[in-house]
């Protein structure tokens, strides 16, 4: 599991006076689940990209499965698989018909059935892609991603417009695909995706990684803390505990908690001045409270926008 199978370092991605990718530095370990986040133009689609052999690097050296990725390319293709995020495959060929093609282009093939088993298709194996469902088609991308029996799978936004369930579901593949020992690199826009399934993660904004390790070393390095939220307390809170540096949001009050005792002090205060409130919270910091410090970039409905 410590192994790298990827090692990068000081990746740069150039455009003329445009750095889409400045100066990254990367190991992924073997069969962990890594997922980059960042809102559009952040550099993440640039960065895996260069990762799976469709762009050169600008500078930085790449090691992927112990090959040089300016000169071992063949290798490294050999041994990824790639779902793109516009995936798409042919609508008058069954799922099993699909998956058998697209294994047909490489030598070193899996086996179909197992493929097929692998996603959860078997009661769609001889059902026309076209009358697939959202969901069910982004399973049989996973699969075609997996034809050539790779030790490295990129999936680029696999749920991105499936309903919840559906999305859900997909997450169970994905746990499968790590299960046989895969090594998956994941982009979504999905803070609660990420948050599942990421053994580590990277956030990325205009080209850097300013954020890495799992969800909740991330959480715990960048969340500044616990925040105690008097519900309802408004102005009369605010007075209360003026000395405690609160912070107003509506008729709700928020206070920082430093350390442990600080939730007594804060509730013998409102008791003490008589205040009203509705209930006293202690808020954990989120991966989403992270991004929107980190960023800049608000979430709705746990996607990010922007």
């Amino acid at each position: 599991m410590e192994d790298n199978v990827i090692t990068v370092r000081g990746l740069v991605k150039r455009y003329q006076d445009l750095i889409a990718v400045d100066g990254v530095d990367l190991d992924v370990r073997s069969g962990e689940i890594f997922s980059i986040l960042g809102p559009n133009g952040a550099g993440k689609t640039t960065t895996v990209e260069i990762l799976e052999c469709i762009r050169k690097a600008t500078e930085g050296e790449v090691t992927i499965l112990g090959h040089d990725l300016r000169t071992g390319g063949k290798e490294i293709r050999r041994q990824i698989g790639v779902l793109p995020q516009e995936f798409n495959a042919f609508d008058l060929l069954t799922v099993r018909e699909n998956i058998a093609f697209f294994a047909g282009m490489y030598d070193r093939q899996a086996d179909v059935d197992e493929l097929i088993s692998l996603v959860d298709l078997e009661h769609k194996r001889d059902t026309y892609f076209k009358n697939l469902s959202g969901g069910l088609k982004q399973r049989v991308g996973i699969a075609i991603a997996m034809v050539n029996d790779p030790r490295i799978v990129f999936l680029d936004e696999p749920t991105t417009g499936l309903d919840p369930g559906a999305r859900r579901e997909v997450w169970e593949v994905i746990r499968g695909l790590r299960a046989k020992g895969r090594t998956i690199i994941l982009t979504t826009h999905y803070m609660e995706e990420a948050e599942v399934l990421s053994d580590r993660l990277a956030i990325m904004n205009q080209g850097k990684f300013i954020a890495l390790g799992s969800p909740s070393e991330v959480v715990a390095q960048h969340g500044g803390g616990r925040t105690c939220v008097i519900r309802g307390g408004g102005e009369a809170a605010m007075r209360s505990l003026h000395d405690m540096g609160p912070e107003r949001d509506g008729d709700d009050v928020s206070v920082r908690i430093v350390h442990k005792e600080d939730l007594v002090s804060i509730v013998t205060a409102l008791n003490r001045d008589g205040v009203e409130y509705e209930e006293v919270m202690l808020k954990r910091p989120t991966l989403e409270d992270v991004f929107l410090k980190l960023t800049g970039k608000s979430i709705e409905g746990g996607e990010i926008s922007g």
